[in-house]
């Protein structure tokens, strides 16, 4: 199915207020440091679609709010965003939200996520029947580990042949997916969920990171590592990207969100695997020059990116 002539992709998870404190100044654990607050709607799945949709993808979200201020402004901006809302409102409660605190160079010293309404409210939407139309609708399903296990199995089961991607989060839930990932035709994560999944230690090499997700059943993956390589496998391909120096770097929130929904949108339009992977890279890369977690560019601003990301090596 297709929505006009864009493939659809129908998504289950995050979309909530994203709050971010930078310091301006060299960080001091512990202490009061002077800096700058920001915030604007956020969310693992509701960023990856908002870039997915800027590189040709229709898209749909079903994701939780409350009935507040907040909710009406994630609301605006999912419909500014052009996505199909299938969201639900419970008017008694509080829209979730990330807070999160950033050092002077933009990268997370520490966060919290306020989210325990996906995991009450969301399992029981997988039940509607607008909802199984929904997914008997799209070309593809995304989902992040905000969902509880059960409500992942669940979406797991609806999706029948359809490709099934997923972003881990953080490493407290990435573990959530243990259950589905045979099911999934990629996972993104970063090394620390990488190592969460699989319990592998700190020091872990790439192949043996790549040996325990395969053998845990994941034949397709994207692991990102700041700025050391991504490594990127495909059933029995495995790949090493090294990411260009990004000069000023901005805020690292959202970088992950933006490889997924760049690769995510590659691969339904039919671009092979390492180089979907390469166009993930390049709006990850966008968005780390910006303190927004989906920043929007022209296609000649993500055509002159790309060129600045190196081919796939393979990993031997």
């Amino acid at each position: 199915m297709t929505s006009g002539n864009k493939p659809l992709l129908f998504a289950v998870g995050g979309a909530h207020l994203d709050r971010r404190g930078q310091s301006t100044v060299p960080f001091v654990p512990g202490a009061s440091n002077p800096g700058i607050m920001r915030e604007e709607p956020g969310g693992g799945v509701f960023n990856a679609l908002r870039l997915a949709m800027q590189r040709g993808i229709a898209a749909e979200l079903l994701s939780i709010r409350g009935g507040d201020r907040i909710g009406e402004t994630i609301s605006a901006a999912i419909e500014s965003a052009g996505i199909i809302d299938s969201s639900v409102v419970f008017m008694d409660r509080a829209t979730p939200s990330y807070t999160a605190i950033l050092d002077e160079h933009g990268d997370v010293v520490a966060a919290i996520a306020d989210m325990a309404l996906y995991e009450v409210a969301l399992p029981r939407q997988l039940r509607r029947r607008k909802v199984r139309d929904a997914v008997a609708a799209a070309d593809a399903i995304f989902c992040d580990a905000n969902l509880p296990a059960d409500a992942l199995e669940r979406l797991a089961g609806l999706a029948e042949h359809r490709p099934i991607y997923a972003l881990a989060i953080s490493p407290a839930k990435a573990v959530r997916l243990r259950t589905i990932l045979g099911n999934l035709n990629c996972l993104f994560m970063n090394r620390r969920e990488a190592l969460a999944l699989t319990g592998l230690g700190q020091s872990a090499e790439l192949k043996e990171i790549c040996a325990a997700l395969r053998a845990a059943g994941l034949q397709v993956a994207v692991i990102s590592n700041g700025a050391g390589p991504t490594l990127a496998y495909h059933n029995d391909l495995a790949y090493t990207l090294e990411p260009p120096g990004v000069d000023g770097i901005a805020d690292v929130t959202g970088a992950g969100d933006a490889l997924a929904g760049g690769t995510i949108a590659g691969l339904m339009q039919g671009v092979a695997f390492h180089e979907a992977v390469r166009q993930g890279m390049t709006a990850s890369m966008l968005t780390l020059k910006t303190h927004s977690a989906s920043p929007i560019f022209t296609p000649e601003e993500f055509d002159a990116a790309l060129s600045l990301i190196p081919d796939a090596t393979l990993l031997r």
